[in-house]
């Protein structure tokens, strides 16, 4: 009986596939693909409370803001931190994906990090809920990683998916629509960007945001030395003078900001690597790795992963798509796919 209604709700309600991320917000509705990725960020109003900005026009105003107005980041390490903000972000982003067209409230397949609490779920389902979403269903960042890249996730065959976030690093061994063995470490892009902030500090006696730091990494951040050297220019305030300044900076030095949190990244691989059965490790070893999100792109760090596991690794085409394609596949092939889901 769920089933037949979930068909005729769906016939006239446009459902949609969220990778609900720390970073970034992606957005994927039935029928039209991936229609929204913005940053999750909301400015509001610090005396009533109201929305003022939400996502790219809101990061714009972070750190530049007046003494009435806050600009917030409602997740933190992949899970809500601020679950009225999250709630208010959630339905802005709804409301601006659908344009007021929905005839009945939409279902959702939501991603969310391996080994979240349940406490930490019901915030998600209750604030999509709020939103005005009619039924919503979780899947696990890897896995929608998974199927997002291609991976037969239905098969009975071991497939490894490393996905590197804002604000977590989610390690999954992937096999018969059930992850065999995940952990998820609260250790990604926002601690590199973090990493760089307290390197600048240190070392150049010059204060940057966190944002600066992200621009330094996209721009010569790596995980092992370059073929071909890169530098950028880092502005901010000399600690010791209060004045704006600027300074280069090569990828050798950014690569040094980034080698603990780096090397913890790979220990949390070589942990899910020696916990593995060894049946789903031999297939592992003829599958490779597959390495998604946003911190796949930081330069050599594929290689470096090769090196160290002596495993082929493999990036998509789009690693910062993975999780959101693939909660959208899920989302489209529902009734057949539904098992990838968690309670």
């Amino acid at each position: 009986m769920a089933n037949l209604f979930n068909k005729f709700f769906g016939l006239f309600s446009s459902d949609l596939a969220m990778d609900l991320g720390t970073a970034n917000t992606l957005v994927y509705v039935k029928g039209q693909g991936i229609v929204l990725d913005e940053p999750s960020i909301v400015a509001l109003d610090k005396e009533n409370g109201e929305v003022l900005a939400v996502g790219l026009e809101a990061k714009q105003m972070f750190g530049r803001t007046h003494s009435k107005v806050v600009t917030i980041r409602p997740l933190k390490d992949g899970v809500i931190a601020d679950f009225n903000v999250t709630n208010k972000m959630i339905n802005y982003f709804i409301k601006k994906v659908l344009k007021k067209q929905r005839f009945m409230k939409p279902m959702m397949v939501v991603g969310v990090p391996t080994c979240i609490t349940q406490v930490e779920k019901k915030a998600v389902i209750d604030a999509s809920l709020m939103a005005g979403v009619r039924e919503v269903h979780l899947v696990e960042e890897p896995m929608a990683a998974a199927v997002g890249v291609g991976i037969p996730v239905d098969k009975p065959e071991g497939n490894m998916v490393v996905d590197i976030g804002g604000g977590t690093s989610d390690v999954a061994v992937v096999s018969l629509s059930t992850i065999a063995y995940g952990e998820s470490v609260r250790l990604a892009g926002d601690l590199l960007d973090e990493a760089i902030v307290r390197y600048m500090r240190i070392q150049h006696h010059l204060n940057i945001g966190v944002f600066e730091g992200e621009a330094a990494k996209i721009a010569v951040g790596s995980a092992r030395e370059l073929k071909n050297p890169l530098s950028t220019e880092i502005r901010g305030i000399n600690v010791k003078t209060g004045v704006p300044t600027s300074v280069t900076v090569s990828d050798g030095e950014i690569r040094e900001a980034l080698r603990e949190p780096v090397a913890n990244i790979l220990t949390a691989v070589f942990r899910a690597l020696e916990k593995t059965p060894p049946e789903l490790s031999a297939d592992i070893h003829s599958n490779g790795i597959h390495l998604t999100g946003g911190g796949a792109l930081l330069r050599g760090l594929d290689k470096l992963l090769e090196e160290k596991t002596t495993l082929k690794v493999f990036i998509p085409e789009a690693p910062l798509l993975s999780i959101v394609t693939g909660a959208g596949t899920i989302l489209d092939k529902f009734e057949e796919m539904k098992d990838v889901c968690i309670n």
